[in-house]
């Protein structure tokens, strides 16, 4: 958020708005694949302090420049690109470590739990930021920020357990890379996952690429109805965590069945709606639905795959779910500048809904029950 305002203010336009949250993200497309190789190859929770100190530090370069006035977009946009890199070596290692850290049988739990934490942070978040923009400014934003890192760095360095490192380091980093892509693509249950995942966001969320122009144009609501409706999908996706926590089993498909319905019933129904109330209310239904599908695909993937391959195949799952963001954010502006806002919405929900049932019955729900790693 306060990054956001500190572009704005310095510029006074929406597309460095725009590209810095590209320069944020177009590293994790990248980068994320070989970050996943060295995350099978060392021990995660080391790697893991690491790329937290790496954010650390980039948030406290970010507050002193602003603080002391000599802050410039083009050192936004650096610090984001680095921040970037970092998240692309930290979040499939965090992803894979979840295992090791609370075992199989509280896996989904652990994953549905973290959902909630993220999503309530994602509506507590931008509140807080609001109030201490005034109070502070960016620049105490940014050092806050900074001082939140030694809460994970200490929690991390006082973890009680084994370091353990399943990957096989005789052979290469070249091999290593080969054998996760060659993994990920000859099961298909994975592969299925990882596409579901993908088209979740490249089509499913261009609702909230467009949301702004939906409380300006279409809802009427203004500045404070768009933060209403992106709480809302937090709101939804907060209980979806709570709900996935308690499934076991085979309720897991039954959740991410209804999910794919509830995702797209409310997106599409959204489409149409110009009443925020009705408008807040489709927009929970959504993010349960969205939670329900990712989360639970999250899951899915984290009981198949092999422990020496953990980190290569869920830095497939981070690069195909928040790499691909970008690509999503320019598809849903350039059918929203040709086709309008309304129906590319309803496009996209079309194709998540499409794409979803067409891999959920053929590959997932028909293999699911076998957990073994063989394709």
């Amino acid at each position: 958020m306060a990054q956001g305002w500190l572009v704005l203010r310095l510029s006074n336009s929406p597309f460095l708005l725009g590209v810095v949250g590209a320069f944020a993200s177009l590293p994790i497309f990248f980068f994320s694949l070989p970050a996943g190789v060295l995350a099978d190859r060392v021990k995660k929770r080391k790697l893991l302090i690491w790329t937290q100190t790496g954010a650390m530090i980039l948030a406290f370069v970010l507050a002193f420049l602003t603080y002391t006035g000599l802050v410039r977009v083009w050192h936004v946009m650096i610090l984001a690109m680095c921040l970037g890199m970092v998240n692309a070596f930290d979040m499939p290692t965090r992803q894979s470590f979840v295992k090791e850290m609370v075992g199989k049988d509280d896996l989904l739990n652990a994953i549905a739990l973290n959902s909630f934490m993220f999503n309530a942070a994602r509506i507590l978040g931008p509140a807080a930021a609001g109030i201490l923009i005034s109070l502070a400014g960016e620049a105490g934003c940014f050092f806050f920020n900074g001082l939140s890192f030694l809460a994970v760095i200490s929690g991390l360095m006082l973890m009680r357990m084994q370091d353990l490192v399943f990957s096989n380091s005789n052979h290469t980093f070249l091999t290593s890379f080969k054998q996760g892509v060659s993994y990920v693509r000859g099961n298909k249950r994975v592969l299925a996952l990882v596409i579901m995942v993908s088209a979740m966001s490249i089509f499913g969320f261009s609702y909230a690429v467009l949301m702004p122009v939906f409380a300006r144009d279409i809802i009427k609501a203004g500045p404070s109805g768009l933060g209403f409706l992106m709480a809302a999908i937090g709101i939804g996706a907060i209980t979806a965590g709570l709900g996935l926590a308690s499934r076991k089993g085979e309720e897991k498909l039954k959740y991410m069945r209804l999910g794919i319905f509830v995702f797209f019933i409310s997106v599409f129904a959204f489409s149409f709606s110009h009443l925020l109330p009705l408008s807040l209310l489709l927009l929970v239904a959504t993010g349960w639905g969205m939670i329900s599908i990712v989360a639970t695909c999250n899951t899915l993937l984290q009981e198949i795959i092999p422990d020496e391959m953990r980190g290569r195949v869920m830095s497939f799952f981070t690069m195909m779910f928040m790499g691909t963001m970008p690509l999503g954010s320019f598809l849903a502006g350039t059918l929203g500048q040709t086709v309008g806002v309304i129906w590319t919405v309803r496009i996209g929900s079309l194709l998540c809904l499409g794409i979803s049932l067409f891999l959920f019955k053929r590959f997932i729900q028909r293999h699911v029950a076998d957990n073994t790693a063989t394709p």
